[in-house]
């Protein structure tokens, strides 16, 4: 069995990547802080900053409390609101979506580097690498809208409507870019760079000569083996 371990080192440095973007776009999924409005007027919220999230908003204040908090104030944003605008229901639907894509590629990845430790067939492992590319890059692509569109909001100064009930004012004096959006770009560039690098995934260069040579009758596994580029594998020959 030929051992090929060593032509997937990148491979395996792009599934911790894989697995550090997908953490990431995690976290970003649950921060607030991807919009920061910045409130001159202290009356109700105290510290003059709301932050705004893809799932609720919330801003500190002296006067008007959640319960089971101190001193914050938050409302959920649900997906069917009339107010809620469309780049936070991308962000709802959009990211969920990309953390379920992105565990199917990092599993992938997985299954990919199995396959080359125990020496699979070419073919297996081609393919296995591939998907799992593919996958991850498909979940940075559904994680990036969202982000960019929101960010694209925050530049444009975009305004929500909120409901009395969030006590938000109509439009912010002033709002930028929050850590949650900043998060969510790092994660996905990381998706980016796991997936591209799943792709480029090559095998030792090996003719179709050699292959059929391998397979066919009367002919010694061991000599065509060893006229690959792959390196003998003893633990696993002993078990032959």
């Amino acid at each position: 069995m030929a051992y090929l371990t060593h032509t997937a080192h990148a491979q395996l440095c792009a599934l911790w990547l894989s697995c550090l973007g997908w953490t990431l776009t995690a976290v970003a999924l649950g921060l607030i802080q991807w919009r920061v409005w910045l409130v001159f007027d202290t009356e109700v919220i105290s510290s003059g900053v709301a932050w705004v999230g893809i799932w609720r908003t919330c801003f500190n204040s002296h006067t008007v409390v959640t319960p089971g908090f101190r001193i914050m104030h938050c409302k959920y944003i649900s997906l069917t609101e009339a107010f809620t605008p469309p780049e936070i229901v991308a962000g709802q639907v959009l990211m969920l979506l990309s953390l379920l894509v992105g565990l199917c590629g990092n599993a992938g990845g997985v299954y990919a580097l199995r396959n080359v430790t125990f020496g699979m067939k070419n073919s297996r492992i081609r393919l296995a690498f591939l998907t799992s590319g593919m996958l991850c890059l498909l979940a940075a692509a559904m994680s990036l809208i969202p982000l960019v569109w929101n960010l694209n909001s925050v530049v444009t100064n975009q305004t929500i409507k909120f409901p009395p009930e969030f006590k938000m004012p109509r439009a912010p004096d002033a709002q930028h870019v929050g850590s949650g959006i900043a998060v969510g770009m790092i994660g996905a560039i990381l998706m980016i760079v796991s997936g591209i690098t799943f792709c480029m995934h090559r095998l030792p260069a090996r003719s179709v000569r050699e292959e059929v040579h391998l397979d066919s009758p009367g002919t010694s596994n061991q000599g065509a083996l060893t006229s690959s580029r792959g390196v003998e594998n003893l633990a696993f020959e002993s078990h032959l």
